[in-house]
């Protein structure tokens, strides 16, 4: 006779049942801390991030440039997109296109006149689906003192990627286009041929990774 335990069907039954249940339950844990994380404030990673904006010179080339200080925060509920915001602030004197000159000329008062307005920046009032993976996000532009309403055409964000700290990340694209002389920005130069140095019309596009810390953690890694 086999004395051995024999296992009936209905304990293996109820073995795995409880197996499955506490899978169920630590991979809900999990991914209900994601899902919080998400719904949260995110902080811009500036160093991982690019603000770049674009012009037509002399109207037979694109040329751009980019500015290297910038910070900001959004707070995102993938659940209800209109509760959606973004604050932005960019550090005007931290323009750079590569070319000193043009540098030099960008800064000046004929355009961003960094001396005088230093800053710039961005509030969101309202955002909105506009299909999969793209939103709108509408707010006021604060630029050479003056604010106008913009509408940021927005690419995102990425799924949720976690760092070696558990730190989170996540990433956007935006983009839009304004007209300089809506913002006081009025200097230019006419060609012999009846055109202008450079257009009215400037592209910004954004590429924006945010990052929130694992809980009781410093700084994300990547």
């Amino acid at each position: 006779m086999n004395w051995r335990r024999r296992t009936t069907p209905l304990k293996q039954s109820c073995k795995w049942a409880l197996r499955y249940a506490l899978l169920a339950s630590a991979a809900a844990f999990a991914f209900g801390g994601v899902a919080a994380a998400q719904s949260g404030t995110w902080q811009i990673n500036t160093p991982e991030s690019a603000v770049q904006f674009s012009a037509r010179h002399m109207m037979v080339t694109t040329i751009g440039g980019g500015f290297s200080k910038f910070s900001g925060t959004v707070q995102y509920d993938p659940k209800d997109i209109s509760k959606t915001s973004i604050q932005a602030t960019i550090d005007t004197t931290s323009e750079n296109s590569g070319v000193e000159g043009r540098d030099h000329d960008v800064q000046s008062s004929n355009f961003l006149d960094v001396e005088k307005y230093p800053t710039m920046t961005f509030q969101s009032k309202r955002a909105e689906a506009a299909g999969p993976g793209k939103l709108k996000i509408t707010g006021d532009l604060t630029l050479h003192g003056v604010t106008k309403e913009v509408v940021l055409d927005v690419e995102g964000p990425t799924p949720i990627v976690k760092d070696g700290r558990g730190g989170l990340h996540m990433g956007a694209a935006a983009s839009t286009k304004i007209n300089r002389k809506d913002f006081g920005i009025l200097f230019n130069r006419t060609l012999d041929n009846g055109g202008a140095i450079v257009s009215d019309e400037i592209g910004i596009n954004l590429q924006i990774e945010l990052t929130q810390p694992a809980a009781g953690a410093g700084k994300s890694i990547p």
